[in-house]
């Protein structure tokens, strides 16, 4: 058996129905030097089944926990498990175009130097109160802002498509186990990558889209909240230091999101966000913007807070 080149390394739990478009993608890749291993987090819907059937028709394979132990457990058991000399991240919710494994090899083999590869991505949302108001804009300054980072900011953007080699990987000791709430172990292991030296470089021709966006006001509110409870793990690991950008400000907009953090629970964001995507629908757009960004915003400083507020899994 030729090994191949590239591994991409997919941690799912319950995506048996998010799997066939980014495994048909893979089908549709112009390269066949790479597997795929999907690692499932406690397979509660068939999707060991699934990866068996595409098996026929794709180098892919799964890992299967007995139980939830985390993405970080599920990446660096399909690191361990890899064959190919890189590693490719790719979440169960995305939709690469044909270029993607190509674009990561052809990054690294023209490094004179190990590097770090993110591949952004795109959200696709259905046309809802949520994307109007502010889903939409939100992406494009993002995007705006990740293409305009400066190299030693880079870091920060490791996320759900991106690639190191598998020696890199085994060097730092992969993903930390200690994130098991909703993210913060990629920002972890990008912030590693620069402490270790290695460039964090962003390549725009491996963009992929992303299906399981936030399409409501309380599911990217909740998502907030659990991001800024994970954010203090980083912080207890690596210390106030590694990220001088503190939420908080005295600004009267700083004032408005304080309020709402010290209010901000899972129980209240799930009544806050369907009165605000119902009231967007009537609004002037600049005001439903403002109002879906303070329920985000104020979720996301009260994880950081309380982070015993993020009560529930994602």
């Amino acid at each position: 058996m030729t090994t191949p080149a590239a591994t991409i390394v997919v941690p799912t739990r319950g995506g048996s129905r998010r799997l066939p478009v980014l495994l048909r993608s893979l089908e549709a890749q112009d390269t066949d030097d790479f597997e795929v291993i999907v690692v499932v987090d406690g397979d509660i819907d068939g999707t060991a089944d699934l990866v068996a059937e595409w098996a026929q028709r794709l180098p892919v394979r799964s890992l299967v926990f007995p139980e939830n132990r985390g993405r970080a457990a599920a990446l660096n058991a399909g690191a361990d498990s890899a064959r190919g000399d890189l590693l490719i991240r790719s979440d169960d919710d995305l939709e690469p175009g044909p270029g993607l494994v190509s674009g990561h090899l052809a990054r690294h083999r023209n490094a004179t130097e190990p590097i770090g590869v993110v591949g952004l991505t795109t959200n696709q949302y259905p046309d809802s109160p949520f994307a109007r108001a502010y889903g939409r804009a939100a992406d494009r300054r993002f995007l705006d802002d990740a293409l305009g980072l400066p190299a030693d900011r880079t870091w920060r953007l490791w996320a759900a498509n991106v690639s190191v080699q598998a020696q890199v990987h085994a060097r730092l000791g992969g993903y930390d186990a200690r994130y098991r709430r909703y993210g913060w172990e990629d920002v972890d292991f990008g912030y590693r990558l620069r402490q270790a030296g290695i460039p964090v470089l962003v390549a725009p021709e491996v963009m992929a889209v992303h299906h399981g966006a936030s399409t409501t006001t309380a599911v990217r509110a909740l998502r907030a909240l659990h991001s800024g409870a994970a954010r203090e793990t980083f912080v207890e690991i690596h210390g106030d230091l590694a990220l001088p950008d503190a939420p908080g400000g005295r600004g009267l907009w700083d004032r408005l999101v304080g309020a709402g953090a010290a209010v901000a629970t899972e129980r209240t964001l799930r009544a806050y966000g369907p009165a605000v995507d119902a009231a967007a629908r009537v609004l002037p757009p600049r005001i439903a913007e403002k109002l879906v960004a303070l329920g985000v915003e104020s979720a996301g400083l009260a994880g950081v807070r309380y982070p015993d507020r993020a009560r529930s899994r994602f």
